[in-house]
């Protein structure tokens, strides 16, 4: 059976990435293609243990690079567990944050070596590389203003429920320089979608990004 197909989104606060990965699976779906969503951490119930580690605010404070770690076990989880016979069955998945993440918040906006992160990527990713990464590019302070709007709480920097909600606006800026950089040096996987505008207007420029990428067509019922 052919392996199936891995899409991932990336992006920083608030630029709707959790909303598009619906859409765009619910779209999918609508054609007849069989399709697995997940989300980072999280996805397995281990991954979904460690998630509650890491955003909890009970978790004391802590370095990057146990961050990365801890990020990196709930993945070579998600991977074996889920991702991996997923796609061996011929499925599409579609997930909410991968490897990217790591290397963006943790390496670019944080203090973790590259080195190290594309040394744990080999080990615990390997091959399984998204076949699409869809990077949702939005202004810092307007994605935070979205985020915790979204949230209910104040829009001013420090004052979200979110650990990374509550980074100043520098590190925010520095997300999306990391992802910007990105895209640039792995421009045969990823494409970056603007993320301003309604979600319906944001939905359709992911629709037509991953139709002419991977020429989707509706599948036979």
């Amino acid at each position: 059976m052919p392996r199936g197909t891995f899409i991932t989104f990336e992006g920083g606060e608030g630029s709707g990435k959790s909303t598009q990965a619906r859409l765009l699976a619910g779209h999918l779906r609508a054609l007849n293609y069989d399709v697995v969503s997940t989300r980072e951490p999280g996805g397995t119930p281990f991954a979904e243990a460690v998630r509650h580690l890491i955003l909890s605010d009970a978790t004391p404070r802590h370095g990057a690079t146990a961050e990365a770690l801890l990020f990196f076990a709930a993945r070579a989880d998600h991977l074996a567990t889920l991702i991996r016979p997923a796609l061996e069955a011929g499925r599409w998945v579609i997930c909410d944050r991968f490897s990217d993440s790591t290397r963006v918040y943790q390496g670019a906006a944080g203090t973790m070596p590259r080195e190290a992160i594309e040394a744990l990527d080999r080990i615990v990713v390997g091959d399984t590389t998204p076949d699409l990464t869809l990077i949702l590019d939005i202004e810092p302070a307007a994605g935070l203003a979205r985020a915790t709007e979204r949230r209910g709480v104040s829009a001013t920097p420090g004052t979200g429920v979110d650990p990374y909600e509550q980074r100043d606006l520098v590190f925010h800026q520095r997300l999306r320089e990391g992802y910007l950089e990105l895209a640039r040096a792995a421009a045969g996987r990823c494409i970056v979608i603007d993320a301003a505008g309604t979600q319906e207007e944001v939905a359709q420029r992911v629709r037509e990004a991953v139709t002419n990428r991977l020429k989707l067509a509706r599948r036979a019922g």
